[in-house]
């Protein structure tokens, strides 16, 4: 059983794996000052009510964003299973090779994204990601990872906006019926949903023409079933891509390690 760790800024997501099958996941925010005890004393009540026994865990793979939670997780791992977690990242060998200008750079996440949207959909593939921040991350017809976008993520730009404007308030982040808003609760709904709507079609135009053909695009993030449904291009929403992509990750460093042993 592998236990499997997406560490974000807004949502730690956890899921347990069976071989390839995903049993079990549980979402929490982000919180940066609870201890590692804290978290297993979480996990294995969780886990309990779930039938079954999380000391059966025999392997642990990370993705974090949150320097201060990696090392949370890794004494978790360490301190209560004696098992030495994987933390992916782009310095390793994973199968998808990195064409951009620092590997370093790229997101763990978002190296697991890629990795489960070509082992669905096949390459070339967009995955965009909607969390803290709205990514879009581009494999090419090789598989190679060749970059992608970052703009910020809907609920921080909503929050920025409201709170810097002394007339405007805070709504229900839900689409509207119309673009042209009759209250400032319809106005914001609509520059807001449909605005961010719109900003992912441009982009995913623009991202298909610079690879000059035609690509899958899959929706993933917590944020993703909110855009989704106004985005024809979206082939798929998977809210789970990152799990499976760690996993991936996971069997990666696994095969590659037997090999060289």
């Amino acid at each position: 059983m592998l236990l499997a760790v997406d560490v974000g800024n807004t949502n730690i997501v956890i899921g347990v794996f069976a071989g390839t099958q995903l049993c079990v996941r549980w979402r929490f925010a982000t919180a940066r000052d609870r201890m590692p005890d804290e978290w297993w004393v979480q996990l294995v009540v969780l886990s309990q009510t779930q039938g079954f026994d999380i000391q059966n865990i025999e392997a642990v793979a990370l993705a974090s964003v949150v320097p201060p939670l990696t090392s949370v997780f890794l004494e978790l791992a360490r301190r209560h299973l004696a098992i030495e977690p994987l933390v992916v990242n782009g310095n390793q060998e994973l199968g998808l090779p990195l064409r951009v200008d620092n590997p370093s750079e790229v997101g763990a996440d978002r190296i697991c994204n890629a990795l489960g949207a070509i082992e669905r959909y096949g390459a070339p593939v967009i995955v965009v990601d909607f969390g803290t921040g709205t990514t879009f991350d581009v494999v090419d017809s090789t598989g190679a990872y060749i970059g992608g976008a970052i703009a910020p993520g809907i609920t921080i730009a909503f929050e920025a906006l409201t709170q810097r404007a002394a007339r405007l308030f805070t709504v229900a982040l839900e689409p509207p019926s119309r673009a042209i808003g009759r209250s400032t609760r319809e106005g914001l709904q609509a520059g807001t949903v449909l605005g961010y709507a719109e900003l992912v079609r441009g982009l995913v135009r623009r991202i298909r023409e610079e690879l000059g053909q035609e690509a899958p695009v899959v929706a993933t993030g917590g944020l993703a079933p909110l855009v989704a449904p106004l985005v024809p291009e979206f082939l798929a929403v998977e809210p789970d891509l990152t799990l499976y992509g760690l996993r991936l990750a996971y069997e990666q460093v696994r095969q590659r390690s037997t090999r060289l042993g």
